[in-house]
């Protein structure tokens, strides 16, 4: 699918210029798809202090700051070279396109109102949720990990506790066949079960010397009492010949 450049607009001269999100010159490792959550973080912050924000308050006339400007100008202003691109574009397009149904998802498992939560976070959960629900092909752990660096690169110290909270919950919920699939294999379950074999192998161990210490017990007790019951014999002394 090919779209106009967000990036040429009237102050570009380039603005009649096309491009398409999968093309095969944008960058599409781990790094860029990185890159393009940062970079998409840092839009859906402005679009949720602007745009968002003053439609949620009724003062929807003022929207001049839509996300297609937001990316156009980021693209004008940064170099985007080693960012994937298409998926920057596809989450600042489809994210505030459904924010409705996104933050529906988020709320169910906050414990405060969603617009009582810090808006770092909230753009957090945001792509968190999207991605869980959309990006299929990117496993659960890496986005929920991928959710946690993000907060660490942008929010605050302590958010960490309610943005891994609400993931693992969005996980369970949206990713239920690939989360049960991996019960059992991760590193705590692993732990646990190595724990309690070693638990279960100190005990055998010890039930074998329990019953090595009873059995021996019982094979002595027999000797030391018919050996309590022989007179002591008294020893020659030496140098003295004994009596006739």
């Amino acid at each position: 699918m090919s779209t106009q450049n967000p990036a040429h607009t009237k102050d570009n001269p380039q603005s009649n210029d096309q491009f398409d999100i999968n093309e095969s010159s944008y960058k599409t490792s781990h790094a860029a798809v990185r890159k393009a959550r940062r970079f998409a973080l840092q839009g859906l912050y402005e679009w949720l202090m602007t745009d968002h924000r003053f439609e949620q308050t009724g003062k929807s006339e003022w929207k001049e700051n839509p996300p297609h400007d937001i990316a156009a100008r980021t693209r004008a202003s940064n170099a985007m070279h080693t960012v994937h691109l298409g998926y920057y574009h596809t989450m600042m397009r489809e994210i505030p396109e459904q924010i409705d149904e996104l933050e529906a998802l988020i709320a169910q498992h906050l414990d405060r109102q969603i617009d009582q939560i810090d808006m770092v976070e909230h753009a957090v959960l945001l792509i968190g949720a999207y991605e869980l629900k959309h990006s299929l092909h990117i496993p659960y752990k890496v986005v929920l990990d991928e959710a946690m660096k993000l907060n660490t690169h942008f929010g605050a110290t302590d958010a960490h506790k309610l943005i891994n909270a609400v993931m693992d919950k969005l996980a369970a919920e949206l990713r239920t066949v690939e989360v049960e699939a991996d019960k059992g294999t991760g590193y705590k379950q692993k732990k646990q079960q190595a724990k309690a074999a070693q638990l279960n192998t100190a005990q055998a161990d010890d039930a074998v010397v329990d019953k090595d210490n009873t059995k021996q017990t019982t094979m002595d007790a027999p000797k030391s009492a018919e050996a309590e019951q022989q007179p002591r014999q008294s020893k020659p002394r030496i140098g003295l010949k004994p009596k006739k």
